[in-house]
Protein backbone atom coordinates (compact mmCIF):
# COMPACT_ATOMS: atom_id res chain seq x y z
CA UNK A 1 0.00 0.00 0.00
CA UNK A 2 1.27 3.32 -1.11
CA UNK A 3 1.77 5.84 2.14
CA UNK A 4 1.79 9.47 1.96
CA UNK A 5 2.99 11.78 4.69
CA UNK A 6 2.37 15.22 4.46
CA UNK A 7 5.29 17.33 5.69
CA UNK A 8 2.77 20.18 7.23
CA UNK A 9 1.38 21.30 10.32
CA UNK A 10 -1.59 23.65 8.19
CA UNK A 11 -5.23 22.09 9.10
CA UNK A 12 -6.42 23.14 5.68
CA UNK A 13 -4.21 21.02 4.04
CA UNK A 14 -4.59 18.18 5.98
CA UNK A 15 -8.34 18.77 5.93
CA UNK A 16 -8.18 19.19 2.14
CA UNK A 17 -6.93 15.76 1.56
CA UNK A 18 -8.99 14.55 3.49
CA UNK A 19 -12.07 15.67 2.06
CA UNK A 20 -10.71 14.62 -1.29
CA UNK A 21 -10.38 10.95 0.11
CA UNK A 22 -6.73 11.00 -0.06
CA UNK A 23 -5.16 8.95 2.33
CA UNK A 24 -2.01 10.61 3.92
CA UNK A 25 -0.93 10.47 7.43
CA UNK A 26 0.89 14.05 9.07
CA UNK A 27 4.67 14.41 9.76
CA UNK A 28 6.02 17.93 10.78
CA UNK A 29 9.22 18.97 9.52
CA UNK A 30 11.44 21.63 12.06
CA UNK A 31 12.32 24.20 9.52
CA UNK A 32 13.27 27.16 10.14
CA UNK A 33 12.06 29.17 7.00
CA UNK A 34 14.08 32.50 7.75
CA UNK A 35 17.26 30.76 7.76
CA UNK A 36 16.40 28.95 4.65
CA UNK A 37 15.64 31.90 2.89
CA UNK A 38 18.39 33.68 4.29
CA UNK A 39 20.74 30.84 3.62
CA UNK A 40 19.64 30.98 0.13
CA UNK A 41 18.70 34.47 -0.66
CA UNK A 42 15.88 33.95 -2.39
CA UNK A 43 12.84 36.92 -2.14
CA UNK A 44 11.01 36.11 -5.51
CA UNK A 45 7.27 35.18 -4.14
CA UNK A 46 7.27 32.39 -6.62
CA UNK A 47 10.69 30.76 -5.75
CA UNK A 48 10.37 31.55 -2.16
CA UNK A 49 7.23 29.03 -1.76
CA UNK A 50 8.86 26.02 -3.92
CA UNK A 51 12.44 26.34 -1.94
CA UNK A 52 10.42 26.34 1.54
CA UNK A 53 8.06 23.37 0.05
CA UNK A 54 11.09 21.38 -0.78
CA UNK A 55 12.92 22.55 2.42
CA UNK A 56 10.01 20.72 4.59
CA UNK A 57 9.63 17.70 2.32
CA UNK A 58 13.58 17.18 2.37
CA UNK A 59 13.68 17.47 6.16
CA UNK A 60 10.63 14.87 6.80
CA UNK A 61 12.02 12.68 3.89
CA UNK A 62 15.10 12.33 5.82
CA UNK A 63 13.43 10.57 9.22
CA UNK A 64 13.23 7.19 9.70
CA UNK A 65 9.12 7.61 9.96
CA UNK A 66 9.41 8.29 5.88
CA UNK A 67 11.16 4.93 5.00
CA UNK A 68 8.74 3.74 2.13
CA UNK A 69 6.65 6.29 1.89
CA UNK A 70 5.89 9.77 -0.64
CA UNK A 71 6.80 12.55 1.02
CA UNK A 72 4.98 15.96 0.28
CA UNK A 73 5.84 19.54 1.07
CA UNK A 74 3.93 22.69 0.70
CA UNK A 75 4.33 26.34 1.60
CA UNK A 76 2.32 29.45 0.77
CA UNK A 77 3.45 32.98 0.10
CA UNK A 78 1.26 35.60 -1.27
CA UNK A 79 2.35 38.32 -3.37
CA UNK A 80 1.20 41.44 -3.43
CA UNK A 81 2.32 44.96 -5.15
CA UNK A 82 5.57 42.72 -5.75
CA UNK A 83 5.91 42.00 -2.07
CA UNK A 84 5.98 38.40 -0.51
CA UNK A 85 3.54 38.22 2.62
CA UNK A 86 4.26 35.34 4.53
CA UNK A 87 2.27 34.98 7.83
CA UNK A 88 1.82 38.14 9.24
CA UNK A 89 1.89 36.74 12.99
CA UNK A 90 0.98 40.28 14.40
CA UNK A 91 -2.36 42.43 14.28
CA UNK A 92 -0.72 45.21 13.41
CA UNK A 93 0.79 43.70 10.03
CA UNK A 94 -2.37 41.57 9.64
CA UNK A 95 -4.64 45.26 9.84
CA UNK A 96 -1.82 47.22 7.70
CA UNK A 97 -2.14 44.39 4.76
CA UNK A 98 -5.79 44.04 4.68
CA UNK A 99 -6.24 47.75 4.10
CA UNK A 100 -4.11 47.66 1.48
CA UNK A 101 -5.70 44.56 -0.05
CA UNK A 102 -9.52 45.58 -0.14
CA UNK A 103 -10.69 46.02 -3.20
CA UNK A 104 -7.43 45.34 -4.85
CA UNK A 105 -6.07 41.71 -6.26
CA UNK A 106 -2.75 40.12 -5.55
CA UNK A 107 -1.18 36.21 -6.48
CA UNK A 108 -1.12 33.24 -3.92
CA UNK A 109 1.65 31.15 -4.54
CA UNK A 110 2.01 27.32 -3.35
CA UNK A 111 4.92 25.44 -3.80
CA UNK A 112 4.44 21.54 -3.70
CA UNK A 113 7.70 19.38 -3.39
CA UNK A 114 7.43 15.61 -3.23
CA UNK A 115 10.16 12.90 -2.39
CA UNK A 116 9.92 9.49 -2.91
CA UNK A 117 11.22 7.24 -0.37
CA UNK A 118 10.20 3.98 -1.35
CA UNK A 119 13.25 1.29 -1.95
CA UNK A 120 14.05 1.37 -6.02
CA UNK A 121 14.90 -2.06 -5.44
CA UNK A 122 12.33 -3.65 -3.13
CA UNK A 123 13.51 -7.26 -1.90
CA UNK A 124 10.07 -8.24 -1.53
CA UNK A 125 9.43 -8.02 -5.14
CA UNK A 126 7.07 -5.02 -4.45
CA UNK A 127 6.31 -2.19 -6.32
CA UNK A 128 9.48 -0.02 -6.57
CA UNK A 129 10.24 3.90 -5.96
CA UNK A 130 11.62 5.93 -8.26
CA UNK A 131 13.82 8.07 -6.64
CA UNK A 132 12.08 11.23 -7.57
CA UNK A 133 12.33 14.61 -5.95
CA UNK A 134 10.52 17.21 -8.07
CA UNK A 135 8.30 19.67 -7.24
CA UNK A 136 6.26 22.33 -8.77
CA UNK A 137 4.25 25.69 -8.14
CA UNK A 138 0.50 26.12 -8.31
CA UNK A 139 -0.66 30.30 -8.71
CA UNK A 140 -3.98 31.40 -8.07
CA UNK A 141 -4.89 35.23 -8.38
CA UNK A 142 -7.25 36.66 -5.73
CA UNK A 143 -9.21 39.58 -6.09
CA UNK A 144 -10.86 41.05 -2.77
CA UNK A 145 -14.01 42.85 -2.23
CA UNK A 146 -13.96 46.46 -0.43
CA UNK A 147 -13.62 45.87 3.77
CA UNK A 148 -14.76 48.05 6.02
CA UNK A 149 -12.60 49.24 8.57
CA UNK A 150 -14.77 47.56 11.21
CA UNK A 151 -14.75 44.11 9.57
CA UNK A 152 -10.99 43.88 8.99
CA UNK A 153 -10.89 44.80 13.22
CA UNK A 154 -13.62 41.97 13.79
CA UNK A 155 -11.66 39.52 11.31
CA UNK A 156 -8.38 40.21 12.97
CA UNK A 157 -9.67 39.65 16.37
CA UNK A 158 -10.45 36.38 15.52
CA UNK A 159 -7.07 35.48 15.46
CA UNK A 160 -7.56 33.15 11.94
CA UNK A 161 -5.42 35.74 9.54
CA UNK A 162 -2.72 36.18 11.74
CA UNK A 163 -1.30 32.93 10.79
CA UNK A 164 -2.14 32.47 7.30
CA UNK A 165 -0.05 33.21 4.27
CA UNK A 166 -1.07 36.73 3.47
CA UNK A 167 -3.62 37.25 6.36
CA UNK A 168 -6.99 35.79 4.86
CA UNK A 169 -8.48 32.39 4.57
CA UNK A 170 -10.72 30.92 1.33
CA UNK A 171 -11.58 27.97 3.59
CA UNK A 172 -12.66 30.13 6.44
CA UNK A 173 -13.78 33.17 8.18
CA UNK A 174 -12.07 35.20 5.54
CA UNK A 175 -13.90 33.72 2.52
CA UNK A 176 -16.39 36.34 2.58
CA UNK A 177 -14.12 38.79 1.73
CA UNK A 178 -12.83 37.61 -1.71
CA UNK A 179 -14.91 38.31 -4.77
CA UNK A 180 -13.16 36.07 -7.34
CA UNK A 181 -10.42 33.57 -7.87
CA UNK A 182 -8.53 32.68 -10.94
CA UNK A 183 -7.05 29.68 -10.81
CA UNK A 184 -7.18 26.53 -8.87
CA UNK A 185 -8.94 27.77 -5.97
CA UNK A 186 -7.25 24.76 -3.78
CA UNK A 187 -4.06 26.68 -4.36
CA UNK A 188 -5.39 29.41 -2.17
CA UNK A 189 -6.49 26.85 0.76
CA UNK A 190 -2.89 25.78 0.27
CA UNK A 191 -2.32 22.85 -1.60
CA UNK A 192 -3.87 21.84 -5.28
CA UNK A 193 -4.99 18.12 -5.13
CA UNK A 194 -4.48 18.62 -9.27
CA UNK A 195 -1.06 19.10 -9.18
CA UNK A 196 -0.70 16.55 -6.32
CA UNK A 197 -1.67 14.36 -9.16
CA UNK A 198 0.94 15.53 -11.69
CA UNK A 199 3.84 15.34 -9.01
CA UNK A 200 2.57 11.80 -7.92
CA UNK A 201 2.41 10.41 -11.87
CA UNK A 202 6.08 11.65 -11.60
CA UNK A 203 6.77 8.82 -9.39
CA UNK A 204 4.47 6.31 -10.97
CA UNK A 205 1.65 6.24 -8.69
CA UNK A 206 -1.88 7.48 -9.23
CA UNK A 207 -3.78 9.59 -7.04
CA UNK A 208 -6.55 7.02 -7.23
CA UNK A 209 -3.84 4.39 -5.35
CA UNK A 210 -4.10 6.79 -2.64
CA UNK A 211 -8.11 7.48 -2.23
CA UNK A 212 -9.87 5.84 1.18
CA UNK A 213 -11.14 2.97 0.63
Amino acid sequence: MVRLILASQSPARTKLLAEAGIRHSVLVSDVDEDAVQARYGVTDPHDTALLLARAKAEAVAALPDAEGALVLGCDSVFEFDGEAHGKPYTATVARERMLRMSGNSGVLHTGHWLVDCRDTDPDDGGEPGTGATLGTVASAEVTFLEMETAEIDAYIATGEPLHCAGSFTIDGLGGAFIRKVDGDPHTVVGLSVSTLRGLLASANVRITDLWSA
